[in-house]
């Protein structure tokens, strides 16, 4: 009998001494079957053209639960709609964290709503992983330990614009358009931080708009008459599109910057006029499916066949269809990085490990890294140029 019990006794201390990888351990919206994930998009509102990201996305993790989800449980979007408006933002997080019980929010959108459910969703402890929004708190894991973005931070986008303009235009006169919250404020500071001391004698203007005007066309005009050859439009679609184009119409011939959320075909250069936008300066990260270079690409190939299968009504033309896609891609490496341990506190810790990750749709060279001191995924940006029909890519990869 002692010698049984003996057994009894070292088997259950081997038990304990397994590593903790080797249990399941849920939180909340997880079990065998399922993991339940929510987000918010601007389905409706001025930015409404970035709710297709949402809709790619959930066509994607259908694809995935087809093929088995991922280590066998199925994932489980619950997409709902803010409107791009912070207090509904905050309305509808609360939903999915207190009444849907997720186990994240993934990828929700715009950087002043993100804003508005930081601080509630850190003292939650809910992981706000991959928000498809620009922002310079988002990589601060010191004080933000629940939150990192997918998209390249303002200090990001701006660096090989500065860079092109200090080497191409030294004494340039600049003017700048931003939308008057987190998203366009960050990128005037982002600016006036890489021009340095030169920011003061080089920037002549700033005009800024709100996210509900109908038009920019008197900011446009007012910064013209600033005496500007440079003009830096920190501005969403619809108003990148009306720069362009106003810009044009009023024989403003600038050297003209847009922010690398602003360069689809669809929803900023067609309306802007293809010929209107000739010249415009941008930067990306991720394959144009408009670019010919990929036509014969096999991930550009593969994207396309699965846009046609699970994404019909979405456009393989629309580069925010690109973007949905990536950044889902990398929520299942980090759910499967995770095993069984799918605790909100494994996710963030599985998303601050991110070595050298190379998704099929990023641009060669252009990697995700991340650490538990660094919560800013894509720090590499690659300039272009669009020449009245495509854009052109030029330089090497900018960024670390």
């Amino acid at each position: 009998m002692r010698a049984r019990i003996a057994a009894l006794v070292a088997s259950v201390g081997l038990l304990a001494c397994l590593p903790a990888h080797a249990q399941k351990r849920y939180g909340p919206g997880v079990t065998d079957t399922e993991i339940r994930i929510g987000q918010t998009m601007p389905y409706s509102g001025p930015l409404s053209a970035f709710g297709t990201m949402g809709r790619a996305q959930a066509a994607y993790f259908d694809s995935v639960n087809q093929a088995g989800g991922v280590n066998g449980r199925k994932i489980r979007l619950i997409s709902l709609d803010d409107g791009y408006s912070p207090p509904r933002t905050i309305e509808q997080t609360r939903k999915l964290v207190e009444s849907d019980q997720v186990l994240l929010l993934f990828s929700s959108f715009g950087t002043p709503t993100n804003t508005a459910a930081l601080k509630y969703l850190n003292a939650k402890r809910v992981p706000q992983l991959f928000m498809a929004a620009t922002g310079l708190k988002w990589g601060d894991p010191r004080r933000y330990p629940w939150t990192m973005a997918f998209l390249p931070s303002q200090k990001t986008g701006t660096e090989g614009y500065v860079q092109y303009l200090l080497r191409q235009r030294p004494k340039a006169k600049v003017a700048v358009l931003y939308q008057n919250d987190d998203f366009g404020k960050d990128y005037l500071r982002a600016l006036r931080d890489h021009l340095g001391t030169k920011a003061d004698g080089m920037i002549v203007a700033e005009a800024s708009y709100e996210s509900t005007d109908p038009t920019v066309d008197s900011q446009i005009a007012t910064l013209k008459g600033s005496g500007a050859d440079t003009l830096f439009s920190f501005a969403s679609p619809k108003f990148a599109a009306q720069s362009i184009r106003r810009t044009h119409d009023i024989g403003w011939k600038p050297l003209h910057f847009v922010v690398y959320t602003s360069i689809s075909v669809r929803a900023v250069l067609q309306p802007a006029g293809m010929e209107k936008a000739v010249g415009v300066m941008a930067s990306t990260f991720v394959k144009d499916p408009t670019d010919p270079q990929w036509n014969n690409d096999p991930a550009i190939a593969e994207w396309r066949a699965w846009m046609r299968e699970h994404y019909p009504d979405g456009d393989t033309a629309e580069i925010y269809n690109v973007y949905g896609y990536t950044n889902a891609q990398l929520l299942i490496h980090v759910l499967k990085q995770c095993a069984d341990d799918l605790t909100r506190e494994n996710v963030m810790r599985q998303a601050g490990n991110l070595r050298h990750l190379e998704l099929p749709l990023l641009l060669p060279g252009i990697r995700v890294n991340t650490s538990a001191t660094d919560y800013d995924p894509i720090q590499q940006l690659q300039l272009m140029r669009f020449d009245g029909a495509k854009w052109g890519r030029f330089g090497g990869v900018i960024g670390q």
